[in-house]
């Protein structure tokens, strides 16, 4: 059955991949793109889909927009990403406000509301391992606020009949995006990254998994509300990972050379903190902290194929290696 859907964020490397399993499906689709969206950033779907240029930023135009048009499902990915040098006032319209305009017009047209949000809910580092649904929210910059806060709306709109699911996706990786998994692969390839000399958890979600968590929740009822955490089966240590890679890339382990003692990482956060430099604190952690979180439900409910980092990274250093020899 053909289903009439909306979209956000395909631009992404998220978007951009969930978008291309929907078109498989032979789906009805119209996407929000920003105005100015670089032309090969979207090329791939041209005559496929329905553009309609909106920056979520716009939240009078949005809302216009969305008082004409109804849709069977809304599938929101689109956010400004942490990082990002944005005003908070685009920020929080982006991330929040925009996302309120979307959650009012699904429950206006009873429509299912599928919302990507963040394991950054708990958190760069979160104070409860593994994290759940439980687990304490932090603030600790102002993307993971807007995150929040957008959960909290939607969770609202839950008890006045909205329909909605919440996804909170990992580290994702996959080829094509240029974020944390390709950025710790060039640096190995490099024998630029230190590691701290103790074994470092970390828990990172292969793209597939949340492409099959959006069209799972585009198929099921789910109850209302519900959220989950959306991650490989279980995490990794991060030296084993760190091996991985070099042994793809060289074929031997990573030096055990570039492992230093853990005080230098907390001292660089101090300095990162001290200058309110939250994304090389964010960095500084994500290598020298534990981070992983609860699952479970997503595998259950969702029925998720049971994905471990290791071999599944290898789409990621392949893809790194093509790369490098079209250089």
């Amino acid at each position: 059955m053909t289903n009439k859907i909306l979209i956000t964020g395909i631009s992404g490397f998220m978007g951009r991949n969930v978008l291309k399993q929907l078109l498989m499906n032979n789906d009805s689709v119209t996407a929000i793109i920003r105005p100015g969206t670089d032309p090969a950033r979207i090329k791939d779907f041209e005559n496929k889909v329905t553009l309609e240029e909106i920056d979520l930023t716009d939240i009078s135009l949005l809302k216009k927009y969305l008082e004409t048009n109804s849709f069977k499902i809304i599938i929101h990915l689109g956010a400004i990403r942490g990082g990002r040098k944005f005003s908070n006032n685009d920020y929080y319209n982006a991330n929040t406000n925009a996302t309120e305009q979307l959650a009012i017009n699904a429950k206006r047209n009873n429509s299912k509301f599928i919302f990507c949000s963040s394991v950054g809910i708990f958190g760069a580092i979160p104070l409860e391992l593994p994290a759940n649904n439980f687990t304490e929210r932090q603030d600790d910059n102002y993307y993971h606020f807007t995150k929040n806060k957008a959960e909290a709306i939607i969770q609202k709109y839950v008890l006045y009949g909205l329909n909605a699911a919440i996804i909170r996706p990992s580290i994702t990786y996959g080829p094509g995006d240029h974020g944390f998994p390709y950025t710790l692969t060039k640096l190995i390839d490099k024998g630029l990254l230190y590691l701290p000399d103790q074994d470092i958890i970390i828990h990172i979600a292969n793209i597939n998994l949340i492409i099959q968590a959006i069209i799972k929740l585009m198929e099921i009822d789910f109850s209302p509300g519900v959220c989950y955490n959306i991650a490989d089966r279980i995490p990794v240590e991060l030296q084993d990972l760190a091996d991985f890679i070099n042994k793809e890339l060289k074929g031997k382990p990573y030096s055990v050379k570039k492992r230093i003692d853990i005080k230098y990482f907390r001292y660089g956060e101090k300095i990162a903190e001290f200058f309110k430099n939250d994304l090389w604190k964010a960095r500084l952690q994500l290598i020298s902290r534990h981070w992983y979180y609860d699952v479970e439900a997503s595998y259950l409910d969702l029925s998720l194929k049971k994905t471990k980092t290791i071999p599944e990274f290898k789409i990621v250093t392949d893809w790194y290696k093509s790369l490098k020899s079209k250089k």
